[in-house]
């Protein structure tokens, strides 16, 4: 066989799977905000199944339950604590006030 062909087999090596992000007892509920809040990144947007590590009617459970904590404001619909805290860190000074006649 030529080595190059060689290069484009399975390598035997076993690999250990990693265990789902939920589990059996967890429920899939707006309610759940610990749950819910493991699948938003920073920006307040939904992750994708692919680095959620979800099945898709999980995923799908996921992003329903996302959309109803949005709507009943248990959840903000996008993450603004950096305009925040940039606003916060301007410092304001008082200037000369004048009346306006």
């Amino acid at each position: 066989m030529d080595k190059s062909k060689q290069s484009f087999r399975k390598s035997k090596r076993s690999f250990r799977r990693r265990l789902p992000p939920i589990g059996s007892g967890d429920r899939i509920d707006y309610r759940n905000m610990s749950l819910i809040s493991r699948f938003i990144s920073e920006q307040g947007k939904i992750l994708s199944r692919r680095t959620n590590r979800l099945t898709l009617k999980q995923q799908r459970f996921i992003t329903i339950a996302i959309k109803q904590a949005r709507i009943l404001s248990s959840l903000p619909f996008r993450n603004n604590e950096k305009q925040l805290e940039r606003v916060e860190s301007i410092p304001r000074i008082p200037g000369p006030r004048t009346k306006n006649k």
